[in-house]
């Protein structure tokens, strides 16, 4: 599927009115048919309108600013939609070549996406596309075909292959939750974080040092997984602790109450609401006990709309032994009726 259901197009006089100065400038005389106002569907994202009229840079993209949350919407000349930049987040939605992610083994559901999800440098903000450090990023991004989160999210599902650096330690590839629960028959420890996933020692922005468990080798529980591939993959900024800070906490509570980037609904104890303004990438939090309520411990990757129409996700779990977006232990969706829609109460965007 396309999420161009996330972007409206530029106003159409506007359009009309740039593509006209450069026929002039160029002294090239051309015979354009556009369709009319009434044709144009209003697309808009989140659920929210777009706020005022697009603005239209040195580079030949319209910038259209909406709401709900705050963000940057960017489209070509012909109309197409280019990126989605989040205010106060660093993940940008770039639009590009469309790709499917499966799990054969554990679900028949596809996800097809054309976004890609990567790390900017830094946080947007509105205006920031006049600026020489998102120009230059922005046309890299809309070139880079390495993986991005929701490949490299993939990765470390049942069967996939491992990678290893040239160092030979292993950095990718199928990974189990955490060592067997003496609690919990069918059950897995948690507290397996990337570096343990790595067996490295690592010391954190904040001045945590840890020191990899033998035990918890190749394993990542549901947090260390986001961390792994958002952080040890991706680059982005992770703590030692839970504490706030610039970076991403350990454990899933803080990633959702305090973490960076955007909160995209309220945590009220109760079922989340504004699913339509996810975009793939997006944290989701949960409460997994048998009985729910608003205590977060929880977390995955938001993947997209399935081929069933449903919202999948992505995530490590105890119960699968690992990373998956499979439907095992219940069905990882976030709309209709269910164990896991019954329990998610919010979600971030980084």
């Amino acid at each position: 599927m396309e999420y161009r259901r996330y972007l409206r197009r530029p106003n159409l006089l506007l359009t009309i009115a740039l593509f006209a100065v450069v026929v002039a400038a160029s002294g090239i005389t051309y015979v354009v048919a556009r369709p009319s106002p009434a044709d144009q569907p209003e697309v808009t994202l989140g659920g929210a309108k777009a706020e005022g009229g697009p603005a239209h840079g040195a580079s030949g993209y319209t910038y259209q600013r909406s709401k709900e949350p705050d963000r940057t919407e960017i489209i070509d000349s012909s109309g197409e939609p280019v990126a989605v930049m989040t205010d106060g987040a660093r993940t940008g939605h770039i639009y590009g070549p469309a790709r499917t992610f499966e799990e054969p083994r554990f679900t028949d559901a596809k996800v097809e996406s054309n976004m890609w999800v990567r790390i900017a440098p830094q946080e947007w903000r509105a205006g920031a596309e006049q600026e020489r450090w998102f120009v230059d990023w922005l046309a890299a991004a809309r070139k880079d075909r390495s993986p991005d989160v929701l490949a490299i999210a993939l990765e470390y599902t049942h069967g996939a292959p491992a990678k290893k650096d040239n160092q030979g330690r292993q950095y990718s590839g199928d990974a189990s939750f955490g060592p067997p629960d003496p609690l919990d028959p069918d059950g897995r420890q948690e507290r397996s974080d990337f570096y343990d996933y790595l067996q490295a020692p690592w010391t954190f922005l904040d001045g945590k040092i840890e020191v990899p468990s033998p035990e918890r080798e190749l394993a990542l529980d549901c947090s260390g997984y986001l961390r792994m591939v958002y952080g040890h993959r991706l680059g982005y900024p992770l703590l030692g602790t839970n504490s706030p800070g610039d970076g991403l906490p350990r454990r899933a509570y803080a990633m959702a109450e305090f973490g960076p980037g955007v909160q995209l609904m309220p945590n009220s104890g109760q079922r989340a609401r504004g699913i339509d303004k996810l975009l793939p990438g997006d944290l989701v939090f949960f409460n997994a006990q048998p009985v729910p309520n608003r205590q977060i411990d929880h977390s995955g990757i938001y993947l997209g709309l399935d081929d069933g129409g449903h919202h999948r996700f992505i995530s490590s779990r105890s119960q699968t032994d690992g990373p998956t977006m499979g439907d095992l232990s219940g069905a990882p969706l976030l709309d209709g009726v269910g164990y896991w829609p019954d329990r998610w109460l919010t979600s971030r965007r980084i």
